[in-house]
């Protein structure tokens, strides 16, 4: 099951009206030595802090953040006491141990605010609690805000997924431990600083975005605003997504010695750069400007057809059967009665992306977990997908629409998605924000009050792409519009690999478009348009 990988590689970037770095003025210090967490209880709590340590300030770019992305926080983080602990411990099946193991991080100078941070792929270990993910390179404890992170009540590698054979931690995996910590949370907080968080948030990517998800939809009252990206919220389908697309790669690919299909070599790297740059010449220039980036995506209607061969195989043309392939995949899976079961994957810049998680047509659709390949779309293939034995039931997020509640008592959430994440498709959830809004007070009400969806453009899954601008900062964006009221009609990007380069993410349905004259570069000569 592909639960994917938080990676939060974002960058510095700024937000229309909103002040990025800006903290809750009633500030307050700690009402107890850091060391005394140890001897901390929580009346009906099974929580054991196991170790409290005062963390010094440092530097920008000393603090190493964890994998899978090796980095270093680029800007200084004040001092703060590291807790760890752990909550329910116990010996499950088999007489393995379990515990959802937690690390919170406490600044010495509280802004009143608290953050939960969230996981990636089947999580399994504790992450640093700095709340890195769609915050702009400004990490929420150097904004002053509480951190919590979790391994989510197992130990293990990130897609590691023997702890499904215990129920307990099963169940924790998929949302209960959500609202464990979070409760602890707040009363380490309470008895740290001596009065609760004025303000809660969460902020996750892949996994943490689909547990963000459930935050909203299983834990209405305990948060005040949410972001989340790329959401893991529909596994056992988007796997089935993928290996949909594959098949599709292994009916043209070359075979090796053993005569077993390459789905990877089924279009060469001169193939993958002529697709890129057959969606190029067929879309770039729909937002105004010829950039080497794609802002509307939905609206971009390539047809692989016009890069086939007229006669013998070149570098300059692909074969029938590769456009016969493309088509089919990106198309995505229908059963036999015609019916979608997983959403197309949008033709985008980031599709023949190389690195950490390489773009779709690279990989060929494969995934971590060694999806199957499925000739046809049925009820054997989607119930195998979704899994016998419930798990991918259990995680699900997407079937739940209703955030009334949530929404009633001022919650916002925002979800971000790259239009070129390779295993996700950002169009599933276009169509889960769609269907939510439907059922939450309508579209228009929704998006005026309560939440805004963005994509990005060239990124893959939760950052990264040879052409995109995946530095943001969604968190300043939500912690503005819950408190003062400031809905975000855009928030600025920039990207690594792109310096000097700048544009408006616009909030859906809106794109950024080139206003015809000006610096292409600076984002303040684009606007937010239909």
């Amino acid at each position: 099951m592909l639960l994917g990988v938080a990676i939060g590689m974002f960058g510095l970037a700024t937000v229309a009206g909103a002040q990025t770095g800006a903290t809750n003025p009633a500030a307050g210090a700690a009402k107890m030595k850091c060391a005394d967490l140890v001897g901390l209880t929580i009346p009906g709590s099974t929580m054991v802090i196991t170790k409290a340590t005062a963390m010094p300030a440092a530097a920008p770019n000393t603090v190493l953040y964890m994998p899978p992305a090796p980095m270093t926080v680029g800007v200084a983080m004040p001092p703060y006491c590291r807790a760890e602990g752990e909550i329910d411990k116990r010996v499950g099946v088999g007489g393995k141990p379990y515990a959802i193991g937690f690390a919170i991080a406490l600044p010495d100078r509280w802004g009143g605010r608290f953050l939960y941070q969230g996981g990636g792929g089947l999580n399994g270990t504790i992450a640093p609690p700095f709340g890195m993910v769609a915050a702009g390179g400004r990490p929420a404890l150097a904004r002053g805000f509480a951190v919590v992170s979790t391994d989510s009540g197992h130990k293990g590698a990130v897609f590691d997924a023997s702890f499904f054979a215990d129920q307990e931690a099963t169940l924790n995996f998929a949302s209960a431990s959500v609202g464990k910590v979070t409760q602890t949370a707040k009363a380490i907080i309470a008895a740290y600083y001596g009065a609760p968080p004025k303000h809660s948030y969460f902020t996750g990517c892949s996994t943490g975005g689909r547990e963000g998800m459930l935050a909203s939809e299983r834990y209405p009252e305990d948060f005040d605003g949410i972001v989340s990206g790329d959401p893991a919220m529909n596994t056992g389908l988007s796997n089935l997504g993928l290996a949909w697309f594959n098949y599709q790669m292994t009916q043209i690919a070359p075979k090796d010695a053993s005569g077993t299909p390459q789905p990877d070599k089924a279009f060469s790297a001169a193939d993958r750069k002529l697709v890129v740059d057959g969606i190029l010449e067929t879309c770039d220039a729909a937002d105004g400007i010829r950039d080497g980036m794609i802002f509307n995506p939905k609206q971009c209607h390539f047809d692989p057809a016009v890069l086939q061969c007229h006669s013998g195989k070149t570098d300059a043309c692909l074969s029938p059967q590769q456009v016969n392939a493309l088509k089919k995949a990106f198309a995505g899976p229908k059963n036999s009665r015609g019916t979608q079961v997983y959403p197309p994957f949008p033709w985008d810049t980031g599709i023949a992306a190389h690195g950490f998680i390489p773009g779709i047509l690279t990989s060929a659709g494969s995934s971590p977990v060694n999806a199957k390949a499925y000739p046809t779309i049925d009820v054997d293939a989607i119930e195998d997908a979704v899994g016998a034995n419930g798990v991918t039931q259990l995680t699900n997020t997407v079937r739940w629409t209703n955030l009334t509640s949530y929404f009633a008592h001022g919650g916002k959430i925002l979800y971000f998605h790259g239009w070129s994440d390779p295993w996700f498709s950002a169009l599933d959830t276009l169509q889960y924000y769609e269907r939510m809004a439907k059922d939450s007070g309508g579209l228009d009400k929704v998006r005026a009050q309560s939440s805004r969806v963005f994509f990005v453009p060239g990124m893959g899954h939760c950052g990264g792409g040879p052409a995109t601008l995946d530095n943001f900062d969604l968190l300043a964006a939500v912690v503005n519009w819950a408190e003062n009221g400031m809905a975000p009609d855009y928030v600025i990007a920039t990207g690594h690999d792109l310096p000097g380069r700048s544009r408006p993410l616009c909030a859906w349905p809106q794109h950024a478009q080139y206003k015809g004259s000006g610096n292409a570069d600076a984002a303040a000569n684009f606007t937010c348009q239909d």
